[in-house]
């Protein structure tokens, strides 16, 4: 059976949200000698180092917290088994990237891209969304606070109601009529939502979450406290 020696990570850039492929060779990375992964941008987000070629030292940059977060694996773990390494963020437990097989890693590329695909086929076309990738990264972003229990109504509420529009979420309390409003149309919409871990939808309210980012009035994830709005 013959030892692999490449793997392929596949992460999004904290800076411009870009998913990329990248190869890793086993002896790319040695003692005094380590492997930088860089985006096309330029962002540094993907460092594997060595002192004994039997742990390996991942640096990973954090597209939640705007750092990094540090981890070692055992050498076998990432290079000779047959599964997937799944990159998280320490602080939020949100994924990052996978490393694995080609072909595992792909699959899991595609299955995104499939969940956007009857995302724009629920919509007819894909010319309905100002930007059909944020739309997608963003409504990601708020399934996950949904599935961790961050998403609900100061009223008691837990079922928050998500209407979809083509530059914009509406987070609806069908109990007190709370309405948040969630722009997806760039980047910038992009980043602010992925500084949020948390949003609680205030009673009888009506507010736009990145105005509420933007003055200060909830924190960036990463800093040991929940963001509300």
């Amino acid at each position: 059976m013959p030892v692999e020696t490449e793997k392929v990570l596949a992460m999004r850039c904290p800076q411009c949200g870009r998913l990329e492929f990248h190869h890793l060779q086993r002896f790319s990375a040695g003692p005094g000698r380590s492997l930088i992964i860089k985006c096309t941008c330029g962002a540094v987000k993907f460092v594997i180092g060595t002192k004994n070629r039997s742990d390996y030292h991942l640096k990973v940059a954090c597209i939640f917290c705007e750092g990094y977060h540090c981890q070692t694996l055992p050498g076998r773990r990432i290079w000779s088994s047959g599964g997937v390494v799944d990159l998280y963020c320490h602080d939020t437990g949100l994924e990052l990237g996978h490393i694995g097989g080609e072909d595992k890693v792909g699959e899991i590329a595609s299955g995104r891209d499939r969940e956007l695909e009857i995302l724009i086929n629920e919509f007819g076309r894909d010319e309905f969304f100002s930007s059909s990738k944020i739309m997608y990264e963003v409504l990601q972003c708020l399934h996950q606070m949904a599935e961790k229990g961050t998403l609900y109504c100061q009223c008691g509420n837990r079922q928050v109601e998500v209407k979809i529009f083509s530059d914009r979420l509406e987070l609806l309390c069908g109990d007190c009529g709370s309405v948040n409003i969630i722009y997806a149309e760039n980047e910038e919409d992009l980043q602010v939502i992925r500084q949020v871990e948390e949003i609680e939808l205030v009673k009888n309210g009506f507010e736009y979450l990145d105005s509420l980012v933007r003055s200060g009035k909830i924190k960036k994830s990463g800093g040991g406290h929940n963001n509300k709005t």
